[in-house]
């Protein structure tokens, strides 16, 4: 600061103030968005085979044109926040409006986007099966769910090595990563392998996985991705779909027995008997 700075008011300050004398990045917003589905695509079932679902888009422009990767896009210059871009952004290319959004990082590299520099705010989200109707829409060519994990795997010299892998019929999505560390609780990755995906979606990818299945046992966190009135059985499958595996419906239900009130309403709808609803307690 010169002396002149120093005895400005901030408004003259302000007047003055030149903001391209420093970089601008572009800002963007990109969501991690986990389906609660099912192998019939929606039923009840308690036999029915529990499995993560994540939702990407088909680029249908450059870069990355015919790619797959998350949904997202650029902040508007009308003073919209990342929240509200990121609510946006995923209705219009999915036609799927999130319940809640969990910020899990900012993601700066210059190297990110060969269009220049492009900062983005990641996010996730998880949508009840009742919510899915995903379909291609602004620059998306197209949107599909894809079934996928993040496994650990044996590495060399020690490495702390993961396998991303994203399955949709015959399309097969794969990365090697790399996790190099961790800040503030979240774990950092680094590419190693894989060009399958658009940009750094798979390092956004990997971190969602990974931070979601930290606070998995959280059920604060739980009820923030269902409505104020839901099922047990909802409850429980966001809760798999976190962690990846099923769980003892019985098990669940006494963990969680004294963190929810029985209302005297019900489901309503074709596929399935009509099912108790439940509300967080306050």
């Amino acid at each position: 600061m010169n002396s002149d700075e120093k005895i400005m008011s901030e408004e003259e300050f302000l007047k003055n103030y030149d903001y391209r004398k420093y970089p601008r990045p572009s800002v963007t917003v990109d969501i991690v968005v986990f389906g609660v589905l099912g192998e019939d695509g929606g039923s009840y079932r308690k036999d029915e085979e529990k499995s993560i679902s994540l939702l990407l888009v088909k680029r249908g422009g450059h870069p990355f044109m015919g790619k797959w990767a998350l949904p997202g896009g650029f902040l508007r210059e009308d003073d919209e926040s990342v929240e509200k871009c990121a609510e946006r952004e995923i209705f219009e290319e999915t036609n799927v409006k999130p319940r809640s959004l969990m910020p899990i990082g900012t993601f700066s590299g210059k190297e990110r986007d060969p269009r220049g520099w492009i900062i983005s705010n990641a996010f996730v989200s998880v949508v009840e099966e009742d919510c899915v109707n995903a379909h291609g829409g602004d620059d998306a060519e197209d949107a599909r769910w894809f079934k996928g994990n993040l496994t650990k795997i044996e590495g060399d010299s020690g490495r702390d090595l993961y396998k991303l892998e994203m399955r949709n019929g015959d399309t097969v999505l794969s990365a090697i990563l790399e996790k190099t560390g961790c800040q503030f609780g979240r774990d950092i990755f680094k590419l190693v392998s894989g060009d399958d995906f658009a940009f750094d979606h798979a390092l956004i990818i990997a971190t969602a996985f990974s931070m979601l299945r930290k606070v998995a046992e959280d059920f604060d966190v739980l009820f923030d991705f269902l409505p104020e009135k839901f099922t047990l059985t909802s409850l429980q499958k966001v809760q798999e779909t976190i962690l990846g595996v099923p769980l003892l419906a019985a098990n669940f239900r006494r963990k969680i027995e004294k963190l929810v009130v029985e209302t005297d309403e019900y489901t309503s709808g074709a596929g399935h008997r009509p099912a108790k609803l439940f509300r967080k307690r306050v």
